[in-house]
């Protein structure tokens, strides 16, 4: 019964409320949807944390997709071993793992110990910095540790083919028995922060702005530039 509650209701149940409160907010929330700018108050911490968590968060869930999603046959066919693919996914999984870690440090030593980031974030800003460095911690540990130093462990056989059967409803809950402690309380936490998405500022991740990199940038003055011309 534990393994049918964690690897078939808990995914469905988290997965539910995600895309209940996400279309909840866009109708009648839609102001809060993105979130507000704090580089005003600060820059300088703001300026390497932010880009390291965003290109690391980037780069796990392209190797999620290609671990997740993308069958363990494909590769084989393409002629790519396991020892191959295993060592691209501790580099690049590493690297990419570290990437998102050391960004949300950064991001939440700002919050703690700049007093106008810390006045201005709620409960529910600290609450999503702690959890995604939950889940980004633990599977940087099992990527980078547990892979090398236990046991190099082939999660395509079971976390993978378990995942995707969750969106054909027909979820293989007894792959799932077998897992080490550690990969499942990755993705126990990771579903858990799908479904605090929507009661977050962690939303703005479903808008992802097209337009962006072909934008004009944006022009601030100063007060004193203002000063100087009299306004």
């Amino acid at each position: 019964m534990a393994d049918i509650f964690w690897w078939v209701i808990f995914p469905y149940i988290t997965l539910t409320i995600m895309i209940l409160g996400l279309l909840y907010r866009y109708a009648f929330r839609q102001l809060t949807w993105a979130a507000p700018s704090t580089n005003f108050f600060e820059k300088k911490w703001l300026r390497i944390g932010s880009p390291l968590f965003h290109y690391g968060i980037v780069f796990a869930f392209i190797g999620h997709v290609m671990g997740m999603v993308i069958p363990m046959e494909f590769y084989q066919a393409l002629g790519i071993s396991d020892h191959l693919y295993h060592m691209g996914a501790i580099w690049g999984g590493g690297l990419a793992g570290l990437m998102v870690v050391a960004g949300l440090i950064i991001l939440l030593i700002r919050k703690m110990t700049i007093d106008p980031v810390r006045i201005k974030a709620g409960f529910a800003d600290f609450f999503s910095v702690l959890a995604l460095l939950f889940v980004a911690g633990t599977g940087t540990y099992m990527t980078i540790i547990f892979n090398t130093m236990v046991i190099e462990y082939e999660y395509r056989e079971t976390i993978g083919p378990w995942f995707r059967s969750l969106f054909v409803f027909m979820p293989k809950y007894e792959l799932m028995s077998g897992v080490p402690f550690i990969f499942k309380l990755h993705v126990v936490s990771a579903f858990a922060l799908f479904a605090s998405i929507p009661f977050t500022r962690l939303v703005h991740i479903f808008s992802f702005p097209i337009k962006y990199p072909a934008r004009p940038p944006q022009q601030y003055r100063s007060r004193s530039n203002y000063r100087k011309q009299g306004l």
